[in-house]
């Protein structure tokens, strides 16, 4: 099938590469623009950016897409569908008109669940126990789309965002594929969604990862799993900001109703042992601003128990 592909993550490189390797033709790669990285502030291309060119794939970075330019651009590839995976833009009308199958989205979600920009993060900062893949057939709202295939996979009670996308990225691929061939020989048709249980994933900022103590245990570990490796979860220890990378819930402590949420009730080898909303946090892997990332057993002696974090 001939086919333009639009992304820009990491998170879409998976789907690009199995569209090239199951043999479709690949007109054109649309990703957005380099961006400044690093503190030398340098111009960086996408990851998509960088699979296409290694694989001799030509590749246009518009800074705008609402414009007749840019629809007359894809239009003049005549592709027979548009694949979307992460690319970070909305697509006119006008555009999702041009290819006679559409343009077809991969999501990291369960649609209606967790539409928007960070339905990976979203389900595990919201405690869920699954979630998957969808590919939907765009329309003009956010990811309101009707569904063609649905895969699901269980989310464990260690696994981080990072450890998630990896898995969602190469179920979206092999997905996305399987969608073109049902499209392809008449076995798929898109069904409506529901979107009476649609929920939103927002875009994360810096702020997303900064820890509440005055939260249950749970939510506190659901937050640090949720935002790594990015934003990262955060508290402040005498005032310098202290990144969190891993933690769980403590089952053998009852706080004191007298315990300020956020006080440190122990510092040890195996982790700081944090008071919160009916219970306790242990961190075992923390950052310092001034610091590495380390284990708490490297860093604890410089710790003091009765320091209220936050």
């Amino acid at each position: 099938m001939r086919i333009v592909f639009m992304g820009t993550p990491d998170f879409a490189v998976p789907s690009l590469a199995n569209l090239i390797e199951k043999g479709h033709e690949v007109r054109a790669v649309v990703t957005q623009p380099d961006r400044p990285k690093g503190r030398g502030r340098k111009l960086c291309p996408s990851p998509v950016k960088k699979y296409a060119i290694k694989k001799g794939v030509d590749v246009y970075q518009p800074v705008k897409v609402k414009t007749s330019e840019f629809r007359d651009m894809i239009k003049g590839f005549n592709p027979e569908a548009i694949v979307v995976a992460a690319y970070g833009r909305i697509l006119t009308e006008g555009v999702l008109e041009i290819p006679k199958h559409g343009c077809i989205n991969v999501h990291a979600s369960l649609l209606p669940k967790y539409r928007g920009a960070a339905p990976i993060n979203m389900a595990i900062i919201n405690g869920e126990c699954i979630t998957g893949v969808t590919t939907m057939l765009m329309d003009k709202g956010m990811d309101t789309g009707d569904i063609f295939q649905k895969k699901e996979v269980k989310i464990t009670n260690s696994m981080t965002a990072g450890q998630l996308h990896d898995i969602l990225s190469t179920l979206g691929a092999k997905l996305v594929c399987e969608t073109l061939q049902g499209i392809e020989d008449g076995s798929l048709k898109p069904v409506r969604q529901c979107n009476d249980e649609a929920t939103y994933a927002p875009m994360m900022t810096r702020e997303t990862g900064k820890i509440d103590w005055n939260k249950m245990p749970e939510d506190i570990h659901n937050l640090v799993r949720g935002t790594n490796p990015w934003p990262a979860a955060y508290t402040f220890y005498k005032n310098e900001r202290m990144k969190v990378w891993k933690a769980e819930v403590c089952t053998d402590i009852v706080i004191l109703k007298d315990v300020f949420p956020g006080t440190i009730l122990d510092v040890a080898g195996d982790g700081i042992k944090v008071a919160c909303d009916k219970g306790a946090v242990l961190l075992s892997e923390i950052q310092m601003d001034s610091c590495r990332r380390m284990s708490v057993e490297e860093c604890w002696h410089n710790l003091d128990e009765g320091e209220v974090l936050g």
